[in-house]
């Protein structure tokens, strides 16, 4: 089973007209856990993701590791660089969510993501209803 967490806007409130509030628009279901593609593209991954910070303070610490760093050791900080951006790589992405203004709304247990959108849409009705 995977944990997927979910960031959708704020329901509207009942009390206020569907004429005078935004559209909330669809959640985004988020995958807990290791991005092997983060692991494995570093950089080209935050910026597929639009991650610009990320991405550059990960090609500044790349290209430093290979420029000062002995030889010996170079290979094992990238190594290690490249694992945590696998590890921080969905936390990064729920930061940028939250920056666009997408809340924190909860978790969703599923084996995958057909499955979390079905649980989802049986316990948060109120995320999902269209506009």
């Amino acid at each position: 089973m995977k944990l997927y967490t979910v960031h959708a806007r704020a329901p509207r409130p009942a009390s206020v007209p569907s004429t005078h509030a935004a559209p909330a628009g669809l959640p985004v279901l988020l995958a807990e856990g290791f991005s092997w593609f983060a692991a494995l593209f570093g950089v080209f991954w935050f910026l597929g993701n639009r991650l610009w910070w990320e991405a550059a303070l990960m090609l500044a610490l790349s290209v430093a590791a290979a420029l000062l760093l002995p030889e010996a050791v170079d290979g094992l900080a990238l190594l290690a660089l490249h694992a945590l951006a696998g590890f921080e790589a969905r936390d990064r992405l729920r930061a940028r969510l939250v920056r666009r203004g997408l809340d924190f709304q909860g978790v969703v247990v599923a084996p995958n993501l057909d499955f979390a959108w079905f649980r989802l849409v049986e316990t948060r009705p109120d995320l999902v209803a269209t506009i």
